[in-house]
């Protein structure tokens, strides 16, 4: 293998991870280099292939909005760490502790007495023109004075090696969850130099968040619960709120999932309201409560800030601390610290000047090309500006807007990052890549600790000066190495647990979530149904030898509007296939599919999780192709191997618990429609004594095989009809699933004190009173065969209206909690 330093650039007046000064290998760098010289290009392309890999079956995302390649673009992560040596650590990890406790003396100073205000050391104009500056939440004392429990800052190296502060992330810190999935796959590519180099490890950190969060939490003596509370699926790390309710245990909720009611918060669960002790938050702190803080905020909790208020609940972080974020801050830091604990910050920040003051001001003006012109409040709507991109007219016209309203600019440095090497697969070498890295805090029972590693973020391009994975940058995991093996740290639970802290049901389950299990359920049922009366109707077509049969399995899918009645078949199959236009198309159903397991997402095991993905995967592909019938035939089969993989995932997977069984009864419920339905529709058209019709028939309800090995003969109706509506051996038969759905629904009004419906009673003995004979008489007597038809097709619409009837009930009574069953208010 050639030397991977041959193509590796130095730039002048940068620092390089990689290589010092005279372009040797820094010597913490050195086991991982020799390493790499020592493998092939195909062995380190097997490594990159098991970090795609993993990050493919976990489903890591990092949704950008816009993106060419979706929402849910796959997270990027480089196949080398960013090292860092142990003695560089201990200075950088003392100054992120420091900074975090600095920054939390800085917030309880100004939701109280605002001395730091009074004596001149922060301008007002800074604090209060800040729309995270909450007026309401002044004068509250969270629990230990702490309003940071968890902190993040944004480092970056000067070329002379030493990190500076860029940022400080005070408000609802992300990329923590992504560290610790980033050091989960690195470590899988790299296990033997993992353990040699001696890496500290992660486990620890995350333990003492959970320990804070507990002891904290105002808990009245009850075992406290704590959720992570994230505003959705379209944030752009949703998947990390999703990572971190694992690992750490929480149920992951919306705001719509709690309610507040005399101060106190509560989940909505299927058992009634349980109280929430701790919120660790994901939402900004304007979003949190439409009551007192920002009135059109739909992803919040009203009456929360009036919980905080009286002491009920615990909020991390405190609301209101993203008033810190203002880079304006940065320049006032070193006196405050100064000020308050007698000392110098270990970690300086990037030079930065707030414009509010005429002669920064004009200083600023005098090196504008020299400076990064950035906003001093996230109410402002631009972008930050370099002054050296700016000709004469744009550099007036800014110092114009700037002389109109200083206070909204604030002036800083440009900062020259480090670069480190990241492997390219496609030409086998390294190049350099511009990095920042975001560190973290968490506050404990004896002052902040620091979490040994972080997010090391890199610039998507060669000569890229800023890093944003929102620009398509990657990552990195950071390894700091220990002078010793670092001792394993487990993850554990907060007290010992016993024979009497036994746990089988998940008395947390929100409602919200068991709403879209039940139609997630649905959605499955309902694709398949789909898939597999399109493949009956696009088989017909394709072979074109029975137009009988075609014509009347194109009635049925009009009759259950599956397939448009305008235009000629072809275009109306394509319609009904992958239609925008079209409501109710097999794509428009997968869509929803997807969207209802997006919201269940952390209910689902990842090999289910997997199925789904190359589910979404086989529909994109058409979308970027102009198909033909014989292509969409042959994703349709694919579709129903896949949905098929699902329903197992569905039986084997998932533990029984009411998630699982309004999955399942969504299942069933929506098998019984399809079933009735298409049963009724075909009883009533025109195929119902003819062979091929009966063959499609037998397919669109699984059952061909069935039939072929019971009869060896063709189709006849009676026999038919038999396996498809009352053989109660058949799980595609009508009297199987109504039977089935009605003791789903005993079981689960007896479990929830709900009084027994009678209706599908009615109908099982109404459907199981049926004699086959009556028809056998009228067809062979040959009349009155169309009565009996006609009787027993009526008798199936009613199961069908009676199924969704039950699903409406189901919706009322547990989802929405409007029926005129009274429940529990609150679970005790």
């Amino acid at each position: 293998m050639p030397d991977l330093l041959d193509r590796y650039p130095l730039t002048a007046g940068t620092y390089h991870e990689l290589l010092d000064d005279s372009g040797a290998v820094r010597a913490h760098w050195q086991p991982l280099f020799e390493q790499l010289q020592r493998s092939t290009p195909g062995q380190l392309a097997q490594r990159q292939a098991l970090l795609a890999r993993q990050i493919q079956e976990n489903g890591v995302t990092y949704n950008v909005y816009a993106d060419p390649k979706g929402a849910d673009r796959p997270w990027e992560l480089d196949l080398l760490p960013h090292i860092i040596p142990a003695d560089e650590w201990q200075r950088v990890a003392a100054g992120i502790a420091q900074r975090a406790r600095l920054l939390n003396a800085v917030l309880a100073d100004l939701y109280g007495p605002q001395t730091l205000i009074r004596d001149g050391l922060l301008p007002a104009e800074l604090v209060f023109g800040h729309n995270n500056f909450l007026w309401p939440c002044q004068g509250i004392q969270p629990p230990a004075e702490t309003f940071l429990h968890l902190f993040a800052v944004d480092l970056a190296r000067t070329p002379d090696g030493r990190w500076w502060v860029t940022a400080d992330r005070t408000q609802a810190p992300s990329g923590a969850g992504y560290a610790l999935e980033n050091r989960t796959i690195v470590s899988r590519a790299f296990p033997d130099l993992y353990r040699d180099l001696r890496v500290h490890h992660l486990a620890g950190f995350f333990r003492t968040l959970q320990e804070t969060l507990v002891r904290q939490a105002p808990s009245d003596a009850e075992a406290p619960l704590v959720v992570l509370l994230t505003p959705g699926r379209f944030n752009e790390s949703y998947f990390e709120h999703l990572y971190l309710a694992r690992q750490l245990g929480y149920p992951l909720v919306e705001g719509g999932d709690l309610t507040v009611r005399d101060a106190t918060v509560y989940l909505k669960t299927l058992s009634g309201l349980q109280r929430v002790h701790a919120i660790m938050r994901r939402l900004d702190d304007d979003f949190c409560d439409p009551l007192e803080l920002r009135t059109d905020s739909a992803l919040g909790v009203p009456g929360l800030l009036e919980a905080v208020r009286q002491g009920r609940v615990l909020v991390a972080n405190a609301l209101g601390s993203g008033v810190l974020e203002s880079p304006g801050l940065l320049g006032f830091l070193p006196k405050i610290n100064q000020h308050l604990f007698g000392e110098e910050l270990i970690l300086p920040s990037i030079a930065t000047w707030w414009c509010g003051e005429p002669p920064v001001l004009a200083q600023a003006l005098e090196k504008l090309p020299e400076l990064l012109i950035k906003p001093a409040f996230p109410s402002q709507s631009f972008v930050p500006v370099f002054g050296r991109d700016l000709d004469d007219e744009q550099r007036q016209a800014l110092a114009e807007r700037m002389r109109a309203r200083p206070y909204a600019y604030v002036a800083q440095e440009l900062a020259q990052l480090s670069q480190a090497p990241v492997w390219q697969a496609e030409e086998g070498t390294l190049q350099p890549r511009a990095i920042g890295m975001r560190v973290y805090a968490v506050a404990s029972a004896d002052g902040y600790r620091v979490l040994p590693g972080g997010l090391t973020r890199v610039a998507a391009e060669a000569d890229a000066e800023v890093v944003s994975m929102q620009r398509g940058g990657a990552s990195k995991d950071t390894w700091v190495l220990s002078e010793r093996m670092p001792s394993g740290e487990q993850w554990r639970t907060q007290r010992s647990l016993g024979v009497r802290d036994l746990v089988r049901r998940d008395p947390y389950l929100p409602s919200r979530v068991v709403e879209n299990l039940f139609w997630f359920g649905r959605y499955c049922e309902r694709c398949d149904d789909s898939a597999r009366l399109l493949r009956i109707m696009l088989a017909r077509y394709v072979d074109g030898d029975d137009p009988q049969a075609l014509q009347a399995a194109v009635e049925l899918g009009e009759s259950l509007m599956l397939l448009p009645e305008e235009g000629e078949l072809p275009e109306r199959l394509l319609a009904a296939l992958l239609g925008d236009d079209w409501p109710f198309s097999l794509r428009a159903t997968l869509q929803r599919l997807q969207w209802a397991a997006s919201q269940v997402r952390g209910k689902l095991s990842r090999e289910n999780w997997q199925a789904l993905v190359e589910l979404q995967r086989e529909a994109l592909s058409l979308e970027s192709e102009d198909p033909n019938f014989g292509e969409l035939l042959d994703f349709l089969n694919r579709l129903v191997m896949s949905l098929a993989a699902l329903s197992g995932f569905a039986l084997d997977d998932m533990t029984r618990d009411e998630g699982w069984r309004f999955l399942m009864i969504g299942r069933r419920i929506e098998r019984l429609q399809f079933l009735s339905s298409s049963l009724a529709a075909f009883l009533r058209g025109i195929a119902v004594f003819d062979q091929a019709g009966l063959a499609w028939l037998l397919e669109l309800g699984n059952s061909s095989i069935t039939y072929r090995s019971r009869y060896l003969a063709v189709p006849q109706l009676i026999p038919v009809l038999d396996l498809l509506l009352l053989d109660e051996q058949n799980p595609h038969a009508v009297l199987f699933q109504l039977k089935l759905v009605n003791r789903t629904l005993r079981r689960l009004n007896d479990d929830f004190g709900v009084p027994r419906e009678s209706g599908l009673n009615q109908l099982v003995e109404r459907l199981g009173r049926f004699d086959l004979g009556n028809l056998e008489s009228a067809l062979f007597g040959d009349t009155g065969v169309r009565d009996v038809l006609d009787g027993l097709a009526d008798l199936l619409q009613e199961v069908a209206d009676a199924s969704g009837q039950v699903s409406d009930r189901l919706a009322l009574r547990h989802f929405a909690h409007v029926d005129d069953i009274s429940q529990q208010t609150v679970s005790v």
